[in-house]
């Protein structure tokens, strides 16, 4: 039986592809560091289903610290561990994003740079592109990150790619441009969205709402995943996007529908680190691994909407 290693396997991400793999027949081995970023309730419900299936173990420890032996030999590695958060990530918060993002990535490299993995698999973030120089961005546009998270996410990328060149190590970098869908982080804006309209209460966008984002639906970011274990070419960098770009108040306006609720609005400066507009040009994605993502923002944000009054119920 084939064996997966899923890091993060609580998170938003991690959670549910590790529930996709052991559907396909893989045995799945987590490891979470459960951090208090977010609420550690929520990241125990994404893994309850897991829980419960006899092909998956859970690890918990501190990748940036932990004695790395204990993790087992695999067949493959999906790395999605990380410190996430643009607006966190200035000031004296960035040391949790180097030892999380940085630090982390690198010895896990090297716990594995020596075996025989069919492919290491890391999640890198569309914020290594910050304000890209053009739109659609391409993967050989030069990455110049707008936030410290961009940076370490930047230098997680090319650490992997760099042990990929030394050690022949099977090595794939994923950019992941604004994913949404079922169990999505709290921080993150239309889950915020969501509870906020739930509850009744006013919800904060920053900026104008015009801005613009690549937004891609999980189950799509999940595909690319597994198409890049198989699929990757050597050293291969790849956007995961290409499928809805919107702007901010278009995006509330889709979830008023689904949640059948208006929305009340209120406007604060954008942040530093938040770029205006992101766009991905998935043609290398297409190229090399054969698939184009599949779900429009309506029918995701409706995904979505669904799974946010599962968790706070119906408007109050």
């Amino acid at each position: 039986m084939t064996h997966a290693l899923v890091t993060g396997s609580a998170g938003f991400i991690g959670s549910t592809l590790t529930d996709r793999l052991l559907a396909d027949g893989v045995r799945v081995t987590g490891v979470d560091l459960f951090t208090d970023y977010y609420d550690q309730a929520l990241k125990r419900r994404n893994l309850e289903g897991a829980a419960k299936h006899a092909n998956f173990s859970l690890l918990e420890l501190d990748l940036g610290e932990a004695d790395l032996s204990r993790l087992p030999d695999v067949d493959v590695v999906f790395h999605q561990a990380a410190q996430p958060g643009v607006r966190a990530s200035w000031g004296r918060e960035f040391a949790a994003y180097t030892h999380h993002n940085v630090l982390a990535t690198q010895r896990l490299l090297e716990r594995y740079k020596q075996t025989k993995l069919e492919r290491f698999v890391y999640a890198s973030s569309s914020s290594v592109y910050g304000d890209a120089e053009s739109y659609p961005t391409s993967e050989t546009v030069l990455p110049r990150p707008f936030s410290p998270y961009g940076v370490t996410k930047l230098a997680g990328e090319h650490l992997t790619l760099l042990y990929g060149r030394n050690f022949g190590l099977p090595v794939a970098a994923l950019r992941y441009f604004t994913v949404y869908g079922p169990r999505q982080r709290p921080d993150m804006a239309f889950h915020r969205f969501c509870r906020a309209m739930l509850a009744g209460e006013p919800i904060t966008v920053y900026g104008d709402g015009r801005q613009s984002r690549d937004f891609t639906f999980v189950a799509d970011a999940i595909e690319a995943n597994v198409r890049a274990w198989k699929g990757a070419k050597p050293q291969g960098v790849y956007n995961i996007g290409g499928g809805s770009q919107v702007e901010v108040m278009e995006a509330i306006a889709l979830l008023e529908k689904s949640l059948e609720v208006k929305a009340r609005v209120n406007f604060e400066p954008r942040p530093a680190g938040d770029p205006l507009r992101t766009r991905a040009d998935a043609s290398r994605l297409a190229q090399d691994l054969g698939y184009r993502t599949t779900v429009g923002i309506a029918d995701g944000l409706a995904a979505e909407a669904e799974w946010a009054r599962s968790l706070y119920g119906r408007v109050r």
